[in-house]
């Protein structure tokens, strides 16, 4: 009997059951980025509303260092494995996958104005736990439109430590804000900036986690 061949839904099922999403892939040959016989490589992230309550429900979640990179291994690593792929990780380096670059080729994610990554349907919030390279050469739905089209940009201007801008991210004066009672607002809630984002306000993703990852950033 032949194999049933690999597909997208297969895999976009299998994610949801750890509230992970595919957040872009692209289709591609001989890529010195990626393993050898790479055809597809799909970026994988939060899946909404339903991640964080799951992520701090795992065995991880136990108090040691680096609960949810640890987590992720552990769930796209076995997912890798049934499926005959790679798992590849945004942390761990160096040396360090050029994830940025790999979205920028997705059609689903661009180069904001605050040059923060933007995704079709999370807008700043989006967020890699890894990605899979595969064997096969998948079917992936057109690229999108660029939400910033159009767009006033409030995120240019969100920032009240005026860190991070069109002219880049000062990553000193940000942490010097964060330590300043007007920064807790931003430790509470996540970035101002992203927040912004009108895509991103239209994304469940939920303060507890965006709180968490800018305390562990603000460490």
């Amino acid at each position: 009997m032949a194999a049933v061949p690999l597909t997208l839904p297969d895999i976009e099922a299998r994610l949801a059951d750890h509230r992970l999403a595919v957040l872009g892939g692209f289709v591609c040959e001989d890529d010195d980025t990626l393993p050898g016989g790479t055809r597809t490589l799909l970026l994988i992230g939060p899946g909404g509303a339903g991640y964080w309550p799951h992520v701090t429900s795992q065995p991880e979640w136990d108090g040691a260092a680096d609960p949810v990179d640890r987590w992720s291994r552990r769930v796209i690593g076995r997912l890798a494995c049934d499926l005959g792929a790679k798992a590849l990780f945004p942390f761990g380096g160096p040396p360090w996958h050029p994830f940025y670059r790999w979205a920028l080729r997705t059609g689903r994610m661009w180069d904001s104005p605050v040059r923060l990554l933007v995704h079709a349907e999370q807008g700043l919030m989006v967020s890699f736990r890894g990605a899979l390279a595969l064997k096969e050469a998948l079917e992936l739905p057109p690229a999108s439109a660029r939400p910033c089209d159009g767009c006033a940009a409030p995120c240019l201007t969100a920032c009240p430590a005026g860190a991070l801008t069109g002219a880049g991210y000062d990553v000193p004066a940000c942490h010097a804000f964060l330590d300043t009672v007007e920064g807790t607002d931003c430790l509470d809630r996540g970035c101002a900036v992203r927040r912004a984002c009108p895509v991103s306000q239209t994304y469940a993703r939920m303060a507890e986690q965006s709180a968490y990852h800018m305390r562990q950033f603000h460490k």
